[in-house]
């Protein structure tokens, strides 16, 4: 496995990142278990979950995906100690909200309240990366970096990270954090494949010039770069989201797995190695549903795309023209 810096900071992480949304509703328990081993074993050491998973996908209840991943703590052997674990505050748990506070949003209030739960539900003492799960308009970056402060000074967590922030708000967050003299974000987590470039206008180049990783959320987007979208064979999600595809669109993702057979690799594995060109990027974010899918995405960082080859992507999938403002300016 390949490791790269977490953006700005001397921490470094393997070059692919486990997700486990599918772990609970998707993924059983012992499959999931099955799967961490794996990664680990491979070298993968950062691992990415959510205090709201569990739910989404048909689930349950929030929460369960973190319980799987604390279980699977709980076995020791050093599992804990082999992870850079990532979780997120921001949506609303539980089967109805409780109060004002409980709904989707941040506060001071919540985010010291939900980080409890998740160190609980965890079996851990500690996160190295705790995820703002979306933008808050409301409160102010004081109080936002206050509660994270707190939750750095008392060793409950010890790096801050985004995801679905855009190129401002990092930029707001880069200066409040100048101005407490606080380390403040390290890294965005967005969507961004292949099919998915808008963040390369405004996104991903702010985070090179503050020095923030970039950790691409759905990089098959959804399924539709997995090579079995077109042929049913895929998911339920990457079915459903095919059946939506226009002639056009269609003619894309085959023109991309035609290509992807001339190197010999699965559409999947091309599609992930396309986001670690960016050099924005540090790890994009793999959802493997089986051990084999995971042992298949282990050759990812290995795979070398040539500058034609990916001007041949650009024909298939334009993207917005580079970055701002040169892309729409003269």
């Amino acid at each position: 496995m390949e490791y790269s810096y977490l953006g700005r900071t001397g921490l470094k992480v393997s070059r692919l990142c486990l997700g486990t949304m599918n772990f609970g509703p998707v993924t059983k328990e012992n499959e999931a278990f099955a799967i961490m081993d794996q990664a680990v074993e491979a070298g993968i050491n950062f691992f990415d979950t959510a205090n709201v998973y569990g739910r989404i996908l048909g689930g349950d209840h929030s929460g369960w995906t973190e319980e799987i991943i604390g279980r699977w703590f709980a076995q020791g052997g050093g599992r804990r100690e082999s992870v850079i674990l990532a979780t997120k505050v921001y949506g609303p748990m539980g089967e109805s909200t409780l109060g004002p506070n409980d709904a989707g949003g941040l506060s001071a209030y919540k985010i010291k309240r939900q980080v409890e739960d998740s160190l609980r539900r965890l079996q851990t003492d500690h996160i190295e990366l705790y995820q703002m799960h979306h933008i808050s308009r409301q409160p102010t970056w004081e109080e936002i970096f206050g509660a994270f402060e707190d939750l750095i000074a008392q060793g409950k967590v010890v790096y801050v990270g985004a995801s679905n922030f855009g190129a401002r708000h990092l930029a707001y967050a880069a200066a409040a954090a100048e101005r407490r003299n606080f380390l403040g974000l390290v890294c965005e987590q967005h969507k961004y494949s292949v099919r998915c470039r808008l963040p390369e206008l405004e996104v991903l180049p702010a985070c090179e010039e503050l020095g923030l990783g970039v950790i691409p959320w759905s990089p098959l987007d959804g399924g539709l770069l997995g090579g079995h979208a077109l042929d049913g064979k895929g998911g339920e999600r990457s079915r459903r989201a095919a059946e939506a595809l226009s002639q056009s669109e269609r003619a894309a993702i085959q023109g991309f797995e035609a290509l992807s057979a001339e190197l010999g690799q699965s559409p999947a594995n091309v599609a992930l190695a396309w986001t670690l060109v960016h050099p924005a990027v540090t790890a994009p974010i793999i959802g493997p549903r089986t051990v084999d899918q995971l042992l298949d995405n282990l050759v990812v960082p290995k795979i070398q795309l040539e500058a034609d080859f990916l001007t041949r992507v650009d024909e298939l999938f334009p993207g917005p023209g580079g970055a701002s403002p040169e892309a729409y300016s003269w």
